[in-house]
């Protein structure tokens, strides 16, 4: 998460927004762990609930649900009400997932029933997409622990897509199959599923038996395809980047060539750069 740097600011709105970005201060690094860490926690109730509980550790685990549910409320809020722009925050997709992430269990408080609605229809998809949450920790190159490169950076949120993937393809597909698989579970055996499936292994074991169940494995494969590619593809780009001189070849239009390139590679036309001579 970054930081504007510099002192806390003496008004209380932007002070707020100070430490919702901020990662040098000794509150701003809390923040930033204390909410990393009930990230990792929201997920892993997700997760948990998906698989034979007793009744006390299955309420326990709710409970647990809607007390981190309640402090992600309270940063929702305290976004809006320290954003210079609340219109643009409201729109912003980090912020949208904020809110999804922890609507269905603010409906399910505000509407009482039993928590068991949460395993079904919508509220269990709304609720996958907790995992997106993570990539609000990616938008720059400043952590709390410190900074890191470009290309370190760029690796991170390659890892980040792949687990996000796995994630929420295992998510929807456990939702659409759970009742009608035997195969399927809990979310270990839908993560085995698309684990498998995305790496083209297909033991057969385990295989959609529902209409969506099938939809999301073609809709998995596709994002496999073209989402991480994508990502991977940037990563190449940069590396491949750096060790170039932006030098236009006049010729052709080539632009970057090795440090001591003469000429064009592409068309072999004359280049003129300036470096340094080893002698």
């Amino acid at each position: 998460m970054s930081s504007d740097g510099g002192d806390p600011p003496d008004d209380t709105r932007e002070r707020v927004r100070f430490y919702l970005l901020d990662h040098r201060t000794p509150l701003g690094k809390f923040v930033d762990i204390g909410l990393l860490a009930l990230n990792l926690v929201f997920i892993g109730v997700f997760v948990a609930q998906t698989y034979p509980v007793d009744s006390a550790t299955r309420a326990r685990l709710w409970d647990l649900e809607v007390a981190i549910a309640g402090v992600f409320v309270v940063e929702y809020v305290l976004r809006l009400y320290g954003a210079r722009d609340r219109l643009s925050e409201v729109t912003n997709p980090y912020t949208v997932v904020d809110l999804l992430s922890v609507l269905p269990t603010v409906l399910v408080i505000l509407y009482p029933v039993p928590a068991v609605v949460l395993n079904v229809g919508f509220l269990r998809v709304l609720r996958v997409i907790r995992v997106l949450r993570f990539y609000r920790f990616t938008r720059d190159e400043d952590f709390f622990f410190g900074s890191v490169s470009g290309g370190a950076l760029r690796a991170i949120k390659l890892l980040l897509t792949v687990l996000v993937v796995l994630f929420v393809s295992a998510g929807l597909f456990y939702t659409v199959e759970h009742r009608a698989n035997p195969n399927v579970e809990h979310f270990g055996d839908a993560f085995y599923y698309v684990v498998v499936t995305l790496s083209t292994v297909g033991f057969g074991d385990i295989v959609p038996v529902t209409r969506a169940g099938r939809w999301v494995t073609v809709t998995s494969v596709l994002a496999a395809i073209i989402v991480i590619p994508w990502q991977a593809s940037k990563i190449v780009r940069a590396w491949t980047s750096d060790d170039k001189v932006p030098t236009t070849c006049p010729d052709c239009g080539l632009t970057g060539h090795d440090p001591d390139a003469s000429h064009c590679k592409a068309c072999g036309h004359v280049v003129y750069q300036e470096y340094e001579s080893d002698e």
